[in-house]
């Protein structure tokens, strides 16, 4: 997965296994908290939807906190421990307040969902962005490849996802339980794991006649005033979104239907959930690879055309092998959006605001877009189910609109996201052949 002389940098080390814990403690409770909504709590995808939408409300709020503080932090990790430790409470947390709350049902189960949507939002939602944020910034000052450090990540989750099908069927609440016995390493790991060159890196930044490397508040905020940035949102707000909404939301069940039993659902789902996230960590490799020969503007729309065609044909068949085929395409969906769209920030906008940019343009973008279709999208799901309960036309149906809303981003997408080479703020990007016809150029003039 990495060169020799990446095993031998710390930072690298320490940031992959941070991240691998982080997507264990995350995804062993995550990729089946729909199913437990619905099977173990007994809600409506109507209900469903909201519980998503308030879960987004807080994300976005949290996600825009989080980034101008870290930005501010720059190294500094005194915000990752701190939800390191929300992690590690969501086991006690679920079980005995979040889980009471929702069952009893009336104004109870409103307080309990915005009691939930706060803490399982500091510790999973905007937390995933804080730690790929944070792993980012960590890549460029100490030499080594975000994606092969991403990559960790969602080789966690895979793992996880193997099992929490099984473990879901013993009892869902020993998936949270498991969530936060990761969630005590992870703190562990921020807590006391400091690189020695982090450590001379985080006195380099202390020293008060050092220059400043941190955005001023008034930077920060400045980011909302950009239209670039907007044009970027709306796009995110239409792509990214769903992956929330169908993949979370709405294809579990989907997927658990198609079978004999619902246990045989749940377990295969897991299994398969772990396989494709296997192939996405695998993935995160590649798609360094595919930006250096595409770019970084086409490998975005490259996603969003991936998208398109698996949400779509997710609703054309309804088997389990073939559904199961087109769900692996997630696998490499996911890095198209991930790491294209950070280089897109750190490409066309100043490097210090990286982890604002990342979290507005593309995290926030994508909460915004949960918050005004998750609860419609359930309610629409519902009443197609209930009007074509056949063959699971309903679901099916409501997989088309999605797909087609993504067909109509893709197509703004390609008249307005940025070339490589238009606007740079920030780093350049070249693709190889670019490189090669810099070389020569240089070699010509030497001659």
């Amino acid at each position: 997965m990495a060169s020799n002389k990446v095993w031998r940098n710390p930072s690298y080390l320490q940031s992959s296994f941070g991240i691998f814990l982080f997507f264990c403690s995350w995804g062993i409770w995550w990729s089946f908290f729909q199913r437990w909504l619905i099977s173990g709590v007994g809600l409506t995808n109507a209900e469903v939807g909201t519980i998503y939408s308030i879960n987004s409300l807080a994300t976005l709020v949290i996600m825009f906190v989080y980034g101008a503080i870290q930005d501010q932090l720059g190294i500094k990790r005194k915000l990752v421990i701190f939800v390191s430790l929300v992690a590690a409470l969501v086991g006690p947390f679920v079980q005995f307040v979040y889980a009471p709350m929702i069952l009893a049902g009336g104004t109870t189960r409103y307080i309990g969902s915005f009691l939930g949507s706060i803490v399982l939002s500091a510790g999973f939602m905007s937390g995933c962005s804080l730690f790929e944020a944070v792993t980012e910034r960590y890549s460029r000052k100490f030499g080594f490849e975000y994606g092969q450090s991403r990559a960790w990540g969602s080789f966690g989750y895979a793992i996880v996802a193997l099992c929490a099908g099984f473990l879901f069927n013993i009892n869902p609440l020993i998936n949270f339980w498991v969530g936060s016995a990761f969630g005590v390493c992870m703190l562990l790991v921020y807590a006391f794991w400091v690189p020695s060159e982090q450590k001379d890196e985080l006195k380099k930044e202390s020293d008060p006649n050092a220059e400043p490397t941190n955005p001023s508040f008034k930077e920060m905020v400045a980011v909302l005033k950009m239209p670039t940035l907007w044009v970027l949102i709306v796009f995110m707000l239409l792509t990214n979104t769903f992956y929330t909404v169908f993949d979370q939301q709405m294809f579990p069940t989907y997927y658990a239907n198609l079978f004999p039993t619902e246990a045989i659902g749940n377990a295969t789902y897991g299994t398969l959930n772990g396989f494709q996230v296997f192939l996405e960590s695998a993935m995160m490799g590649v798609v360094p690879i595919i930006m250096r020969k595409v770019g970084v503007r086409n490998a975005l729309l490259l996603g969003a055309t991936v998208m398109f065609l698996r949400i779509g044909l997710c609703g054309v068949f309804h088997d389990p092998v073939t559904v199961s085929i087109v769900k692996l395409f997630h696998s490499i969906e996911v890095p198209l959006f991930c790491l294209p769209a950070f280089r897109y920030f750190t490409l066309h906008f100043d490097t210090k605001l990286s982890a604002t940019l990342y979290m507005v343009g593309f995290q926030i973008a994508s909460q915004v877009g949960q918050v005004i279709f998750s609860t419609p999208l359930g309610a629409f799901h519902d009443k197609m189910s209930a009007i074509m309960p056949n063959n699971d036309m309903g679901s099916r149906v409501t997989f088309w609109v999605i797909s087609a809303i993504v067909l109509a981003a893709l197509i703004y997408g390609i008249f307005v996201i940025k070339r490589d080479d238009q606007e740079v703020g920030g780093d350049p990007f070249y693709t190889d052949r670019q490189l090669r016809e810099m070389e020569a150029a240089k070699a010509s003039e030497a001659k």
